[in-house]
């Protein structure tokens, strides 16, 4: 079924005329195409696009089974919006509850004068398995993301800056191609890898440093997903051993990753190893989420995961250890859900490398 008619049978769930679809990543799973700005207008029977000057030509180009709208000062997006949905005879119309303002929900009942009800986890849920295209889209972000890292290991010296090295991973997602980055990747070094969302700054690279990086890129629109810690030059004995826990840590929550079982049931899997090995109070996230046109999606793998995963499911797994002030390290891994187990599609090594 193409995501379009996917989309469509929220209209029957909601007893809903039309569905309106404001945000960007909806409207690209709706209609297989991105486009910046817009808003996507679908019902039994058609489905428009409404678009501006900047993207028309893109629009009646690339999509297929959608009618492109243009709006513009002269005609603007309320105008053609009202024109379609009195077309539509639409009285009742399903929106994404999380994605419209409340002043702009005011402006559209005034406008259209019809019942608004939500759809948000609808169109989400659609979304949380992939279909096997998409599973190959991701499939192939991930192997740039490995390529990248792979490439990465050759540059990382003592003396360079953690800005520095984050320019150098960057260029090679694009160098390889990605279309972009997934979100803003976390290279960080030394005690600032006990900060799970650091910030590349100008620290420099020192011998006997932890150095993690978490990063990935969008290929064909989806996200990958990867953390790989490595050490420059050499390590302690407490590094190791927390390595080697984050490690099995995360080798335990990919044996228990399969269709049936809860989000939690996995998460707690991973946490069991590291609170056995004293570290509990140190892993203070899940231990994984969802990724696809958006790094985080639903279902999640977390202490709070109550969903029950079916195959086709896309999730992280990167359970972690950071000791404040000293160093941190997590290991990320992306994985699918099979009906007897999980595939993972990250293939970098993850055994301690000192650099």
């Amino acid at each position: 079924m193409k995501n379009l008619e996917k989309f469509r049978t929220v209209l029957a769930r909601c007893g809903a005329d039309a569905l309106m679809i404001s945000s960007r990543v909806n409207r690209h799973y709706c209609t297989q195409y991105d486009i910046a700005e817009g808003l996507v207008v679908l019902s039994k029977e058609r489905c428009v696009y409404l678009t501006d000057s900047r993207y028309i030509e893109a629009a009646e180009t690339n999509l297929n089974d959608v009618t492109p709208v243009l709006f513009s000062a002269d005609k603007p997006l309320p105008v053609c919006l009202k024109e379609e949905m009195d077309a539509i005879g639409a009285k009742k119309i399903a929106l994404e509850e999380g994605v419209v303002s409340a002043g702009d929900l005011g402006r559209y009942q005034q406008l259209l004068g019809a019942e608004f009800v939500p759809c948000q986890n609808m169109l989400g849920a659609f979304r949380a398995v992939k279909e096997p295209w998409e599973l190959e889209l991701m499939r192939k972000a991930q192997e740039i993301t490995d390529r990248t890292f792979t490439e990465l290991r050759s540059v990382i010296r003592p003396g360079m800056t953690e800005k520095q090295l984050n320019a150098e991973l960057i260029y090679r997602l694009y160098q390889f191609g990605g279309e972009n980055v997934s979100f803003d990747p976390i290279v960080i070094s030394g005690p600032n890898t006990s900060l799970p969302h650091g910030v590349p700054s100008e620290r420099v690279l020192q011998k006997g440093d932890f150095i993690t990086m978490d990063f990935g890129c969008k290929y064909g629109g989806y996200c990958s997903d990867m953390t790989r810690t490595v050490a420059l030059g050499a390590v302690t004995d407490e590094m190791r051993l927390v390595y080697d826990t984050v490690l099995q840590a995360q080798k335990a929550g990919i044996a228990a990753t399969r269709a049936g079982r809860t989000g939690a049931e996995i998460d707690q899997a991973a946490r069991d190893v590291i609170t056995d090995a004293g570290f509990g109070a140190y892993f203070g996230h899940g231990y994984g989420h969802s990724l696809g046109l958006e790094i985080h999606e639903a279902p999640n793998c977390n202490v709070a995961g109550k969903t029950v995963m079916r195959a086709g499911v896309v999730c992280s797994a990167e359970p972690g250890i950071y000791l404040p002030g000293k160093f941190g390290v997590r290991i990320e891994d992306v994985v699918i859900f099979e009906e007897n187990g999980c595939c993972d599609i990250t293939k970098s090594p993850k055994d301690l490398l000192i650099l």
